[in-house]
């Protein structure tokens, strides 16, 4: 199990990859060491044959009964004489007694007699004994220098001395520019650079591999920073199904990020608790400072409608419509101090098995004069037969009531139709509500705030509506979601769980 983990390691790996390219590297240089050794001892080898052939040469013309060298050579045909590019025969004097080259060979002067080509009146490379010892004392001819260390450069040239009845006799062979050590070693550097070549590619090959693998996920990491960075907390990064370090690494981003999302989540729950307990405070104080003194007004205004008003018809019109008018405000200003009181306070349910469609249709009822009076047309429509729902029926009908008034409001008297849509999903076990209008339309940017607390696009809203309509569908255990186009109109969805799936409502 350890060895397993240890395997699975990145960095393991990476280390026996470099040691396996090591390995690779290593194993390929010392097999074309190898080959080296091999080949130059090959040539060492047929060197000496090739210039033991030439020696053989040269003995033979002795006895050939006046053949020239060349005449020799095609006779024996030996393929080791291939390898040699010429052939000569010196005497004591220096004088070239014979050779494989005709301009070199002895000829005829005007007198009749035999005249040499000297040796040293030729270019001949120095020269090396083609025996293993040789006496260093007895000089050579003129033109014949030895070489006394032997340099890669040098073209390849052998002495062999030899005693005749005639006397000394010193049989030079040269080999062709081919087989000399210098053509040897070019031929191996090249073979070798491309081997090593070939072997750089590979390692670069399976090292940009590796890289590659190992900067994909952390370009996947940094994408993903980037994503939670600007607040997008819905981003993970692919998982590749590693064991590594980065495997790990990328499942503990991961985790992270759903920490992190569930921080966002819990740090909006604890403002929104905050806020709530502000205004819990500042509802209270409303409803002590407040509440008092309208009330007095609301009493005093009823007292001086009935004691004092006019007799005059039309001043005790105009008083009424003036105590009216003051009465409608201070009716207004307690429908704002009770919005903050039921935002604030705890949560007291009373569920009981309610019929929604009834509820739905309650809810309407109490706005019939103001759609009348807007020119509004109202629908329910049961698209199918729902179960009752376990819901505080004060709850989920100040719920409606706030959609509704909504909906007036964002057709600004001009008509229109508000419908509200029942339905069932998820098998039964849910109530859909759907309340629709053709009003306005909320913008885009606004969408996203409408349930926030105190957000309103009204100049005269107080931002609570829709944040109670969803704190009652939260109490209940309910979503609330919505749809909206400028100009077409707005759709909120509501989903209750009901009470039993089978139990179906009577009306």
């Amino acid at each position: 199990m350890a060895l397993s983990r240890l395997l699975s390691s990145f960095r393991v790996r990476l280390l026996l990859l470099l040691a396996a390219l090591l390995v690779l590297t290593l194993g390929v240089q010392y097999y074309l060491n190898q080959r080296a050794v091999r080949a130059n001892t090959k040539f060492i080898v047929e060197q000496q044959q090739a210039v033991m052939a030439g020696v053989a040469l040269g003995v033979n013309s002795f006895s050939s009964g006046g053949l020239y060298l060349d005449e020799v050579r095609k006779q024996s045909n030996d393929p080791l004489l291939d390898r040699v590019k010429s052939v000569l025969i010196v005497d004591e004097q220096g004088n070239i007694k014979d050779s494989l080259d005709e301009s070199q060979r002895p000829f005829k002067n005007a007198d009749n007699s035999i005249g040499y080509v000297k040796v040293k009146d030729i270019s001949l490379p120095p020269l090396r004994s083609a025996l293993e010892r040789t006496s260093e004392n007895v000089p050579l001819p003129e033109g014949m220098t030895i070489r006394h260390q032997t340099s890669a450069n040098d073209s390849a040239a052998f002495y062999f001395p030899l005693e005749t009845e005639k006397g000394r006799r010193y049989v030079i062979v040269v080999l062709g520019s081919s087989n000399t050590m210098m053509s040897i070693l070019r031929s191996q550097a090249r073979q070798s650079f491309l081997y090593t070549l070939v072997v750089l590619l590979v390692t670069t090959c399976l090292t940009a591999i590796v890289v590659w693998r190992f900067t994909r996920p952390i370009k996947s990491l940094s994408i993903g920073a980037r994503r939670i960075a600007g607040g997008d907390f819905s981003f993970r990064v692919p998982s590749s199904g590693r064991s590594d370090e980065m495997g790990e690494l990328s499942d503990l981003f991961n985790d992270m990020t759903v920490k992190l999302a569930r921080t966002r989540e819990l740090e909006a729950q604890l403002y929104n608790a905050e806020k709530a307990v502000v205004v819990s405070r500042l509802a209270s104080a409303i409803a002590h400072e407040i509440r008092n003194p309208l009330n007095y007004i609301n009493l005093t205004l009823d007292h001086l409608r009935v004691s004092f008003a006019p007799h005059d018809p039309l001043k005790q019109e105009k008083f009424e419509s003036l105590t009216k008018q003051l009465k409608a405000e201070v009716a207004r200003i307690n429908n704002r101090i009770t919005e903050f009181l039921n935002y604030s306070r705890p949560v007291q349910l009373e569920p009981q098995p309610l019929d929604v469609a009834e509820l739905a249709r309650d809810a309407l009822r109490t706005f019939e004069v103001q759609l009348t009076e807007s020119n509004v047309e109202t629908s329910v429509v049961e698209q199918t037969r729902l179960p009752l729902i376990s819901a505080d029926a004060e709850s989920l009908r100040s719920a409606l009531t706030n959609l509704i008034i909504n909906s007036l409001q964002a057709m600004d008297g001009n008509g229109g139709k508000i419908s509200i849509v029942l339905s069932a999903e998820a098998d039964g076990r849910r109530a859909r509500i759907e309340v629709s209008d053709t009003g306005r339309g909320i913008s885009e940017e606004d969408i996203l705030k409408v349930f926030e607390p105190y957000y309103s696009t009204k100049e005269t809203g107080t931002g609570l509506g829709l944040a109670i309509v969803k704190k009652a569908v939260d109490d209940h255990d309910g979503t609330i979601s919505v749809k909206s186009k400028e100009g077409e109109g707005t759709t909120f969805t509501i989903t209750l769980p009901v009470s039993e799936p089978g139990a179906i409502a009577t009306g």
